[in-house]
This record gives structure tokens, sequence and C-alpha cells, in this order.
């Protein structure tokens, strides 16, 4: 058994991971970074972009199918799955040359094998052990189920669902959040039929109940199925489809069935609690400043309650070098990390809903302001409805942003500078928003909360 030393040693390869390991090299730190499959994890394999491909494409059904009504004689004469896939694998090919390429340059050392902590400072993996002065937790997650329901067959996960050689007629998909929604927006626009079974109250029920209304009449609008507040109870399957019981005995027959009930921690079986790293259900517990229990020892992502995505876990990678290096970098809170849902339509939000937000400071101390997209020219241009919420403090700063329309996942960049740095709507009021764009509406709703609305009452 050899032993190799590190000032920084990296269980896992996906965003948080090599995002630790890229700033760590910057910072002047010989850094193992330690990947059981391919560098980039979940996000760039079977994650964020291989699925954005695939929205991309139903983006593009769409246009074929409505493009009459803006004067372009064109006809949908169907899907070409595998022409989808070869789009969808190039997208992730190119990505993951690229980072690879980046990670070669940094200098840093990447160890293919699974590792499994075993001391503060060891990771052994292939036999040999890999000692850092640091370590970073950086395991990823996994498709949860639900107890009792066992995956298989025609009962598929998000990894699977990427991977379909064929477009189903019908699908139902559990989960109403941003993986149910994205696959579900995704077979509409290619012709299946979709059922939704979400056991919370609502869809997308993260956002701000009124972005969650309208997208219930967006999705009802293109013909997808949807039943709230509904349990599953069981499925059947046989060679022809799944039958889905849901409490109080209703059904639903499809010809699979999208479990997205979430992700699980990577954590079991790594040495993890054997090194005495408190747990809790999985999960890896830290301090605000992402610090395990055990000193030196750190962990980011999605084995860290809270937020799980890639962004998120690429600001945690980054904050974990730099801490590590000394710098104190600043800590953003999850409520300050903007989220983006890339069905049709696209919802985006950062920061509080109206409700936490009255629930934080009072009900008479909070002001909010609904944009409505009709009254703005480029998402007229581009046939699209929604709004743009923004809730402030009254005589204080923004603390929320909600948007729900075609293309406003763009639109976050601004509303989270605004939420971030505690803007005043007076503040952002005086500066100049492009026209025609959809940025325009963001900066209508400052104007509003500022008491001087300019296309709007």
């Amino acid at each position: 058994m050899s032993e190799q030393n590190f000032d920084l040693v990296v269980l896992g390869g996906g965003s948080g991971g090599y995002a630790a390991a890229l700033r760590a090299t910057q910072l002047g730190m010989s850094v193992a970074l330690i990947e059981k499959n391919k560098v980039g994890g979940t996000c760039l394999h079977v994650g964020c972009i291989p699925t954005k491909a695939l929205l991309h494409s139903a983006e593009v059904a769409d246009v074929a199918r409505d493009s009459a009504k803006y004067g372009v004689n064109t006809q949908l004469d169907g899907i070409d799955i595998s022409a989808v896939t070869a789009y969808r694998e190039g997208i992730v090919a190119s990505k993951y040359k690229g980072l690879q390429g980046l990670i070669k340059a940094r200098g840093i050392t990447t160890i293919e094998g699974e590792g499994r902590l075993v001391s503060p400072t060891t990771v052994e993996v292939n036999g040999d052990r890999i000692t850092g002065k640091n370590v970073v937790l950086a395991t990823g997650s996994y498709s949860r189920s639900l107890p009792g329901l066992e995956l298989g067959g025609r009962v598929i996960t998000s990894e699977q669902a990427l991977t379909l050689d064929f477009v189903p007629k019908k699908v139902a998909v559990l989960g109403g959040g941003v993986i149910g929604v994205e696959f579900s927006s995704v077979w509409r626009s290619w012709g299946a039929e979709v059922t939704i079974i979400e056991a919370l109250p609502r869809l997308v029920p993260n956002e701000d109940e009124s972005v969650s209304k309208q997208f219930e009449r967006a999705f009802r609008k293109r013909g997808i199925d949807f039943k709230v507040g509904t349990r599953f109870e069981s499925v059947t399957q046989n060679e022809n489809g799944v039958v889905v019981t849901v409490e109080g005995g209703g059904t639903v027959e499809a010809e699979l069935l999208l479990v997205a009930v979430g992700r699980g921690p990577v954590t079991q079986g790594l040495g993890f609690e054997e090194a005495g790293i408190t747990m809790d259900r999985g999960f890896v517990l830290t301090n605000e400043r992402l610090a395990t229990n055990v000193p030196g020892v750190y962990a980011v992502g999605d084995i860290v309650p809270g937020l799980q995505l890639a962004h998120r876990s690429f600001q945690q990678g980054i904050f974990v070098a730099e801490e590590i290096a000394g710098l104190n970098p600043i800590v953003v809170s999850d409520t300050n990390i903007p989220k983006v849902t890339y069905s049709d339509p696209e919802v985006a939000s950062v920061g509080l809903t109206e409700a936490k937000a009255k629930e934080q400071y009072g009900d008479s101390s909070v002001t909010s302001y609904d944009y409505n997209l009709a009254g703005n020219g480029k998402s007229s241009i581009i046939g699209t409805t929604g709004s743009i919420k923004v809730v402030r403090v009254n005589d204080g700063p923004v603390v929320g942003v909600h948007m729900i329309g075609a293309r406003v996942g763009e639109l976050i960049g601004e509303a989270q500078l605004a939420v971030n740095w505690e803007a005043y709507p007076e503040d952002v009021a005086p500066l100049v928003h492009a026209h025609p764009t959809q940025n325009e509406a963001l900066g209508e709703a400052f104007l509003a909360l500022a008491g001087k609305p300019l296309h709007a009452m």
C-alpha cells in the first residue's frame, strides 16, 4: 500500500468537488481529486446539462408546431429520438472534454476509483492511501424512491428517463417538483400524455404560491394532467405498462412511471461515521462555514442538508477552498441562492416568498408588486405569458424575486444581485433596462415598488 500526500484531498469529482479542487490550485495548494465515475458528476452526465438538452429539443418541437402564427410554414413530422440522443450526448461529451482539459491544466492529480474515508486526513482508494492536510467530502446524490416502491422495469428514475430510446405515448410522473415537471414538459412537447401525482397541495411547491398557481394554469392549458394533494399507494406493472394506485383508490395507467421524489445523499459505506463525522439521515452535518465536527474535514454539495443545486455546489466548493486558505469568504444562505425550473413555462426565484417575508417581518411590513408579462413587449413578441413578482420590506430592501414565463431563468442574475446586495427598489429604479427585453419587466417591477411605475398602474 503506497501513500501520497497533498494539501487537499477531495472525495468526489462532481460540481462541488471539482470546484473546490480548481479554486484550491489557484490558491497554491496541491490537490488530489478522487472520483469513481467521471469528473463532472450528476450535473454534467445525468442531470442539469443533458436534461436541458432535452428541454431545448422540446422547445424546438413546440416552435415548429406553432410556427404558423409567426408567419412561418413548417410542420412537425415527429421526434427522431436517436438524433436527440446524439445531440444530447454531443453536448455532454464536449463539456466533459473541456472539464478534463481544465483539471489537467491546473495540475490537479485525478485518481479514478471508489474512495473511502479511513481517518480524518486519509482517503483509501484502489488500495492506496491518499492523505491531505484537509479533506473535502463531495460524494453527491442519487435518485430516491419511496418506502416500498421498487425501481426497475417500467418504474424508472431520471437517469433512465434520459436514455430512453423511444417517446412514450403515456407517462405517469410521481413528484411535481423540479425534476418531475421538467420531464413532464419534455414529454408533453414530444406528444405524450402526462399525468403528475404530487402529495403536496401544489406543483413546484417550494415556489411562491402565486407562481405555483400560474404554473398549474399553464400546464393545464398545455394538456398536462396533474393530481395534487394526492399520495401514492402502489404500482403494478406488466409487459405493456403500469397501473399506479393513489390514496383513495384512484388509478393512473401509463406506459412508464417516472419516480421523481427527490435525491438522497451518497454517503453510506464511505467511512464517514467511523471517522467520527456527525450525520443525520445520511446527510453530513456542517456549520455555516461547511466544516464538519471533525477538524480539517469539510463537506459540500448535495450531501449537505439544503438545496440540491449544481451552482450551490460550485459556490460551496469555492467557499471551502478559500476558507482553508484563510480568506474568510462570505456565507450565502440557501434562501439567497437562485433557483430555476427549466420547463415550459420556466420558473426562476431567489430570496423569500411573500408568505415567508411576512412571517419574518410581519404582514404590515412587507409589500410586493406583480408585473404581468402582458405589458412587456419582448414577452409578447416571443408569445409568453407570466409575471415578475418582487417582494420588499417597506422602506427597506428587496428580499425576494419570483418569476414565471418563457426564458425568465435568464433574468435571475440581476434578481440575485438585488437580493444579495440588499438593494432597495429605489436603488435600482434609476438604472436603465434595455428595450425591448424581458429584463425590462424586472425594471418595471422595481419602478413600481419605488413609487414611479412606467408601463403599469
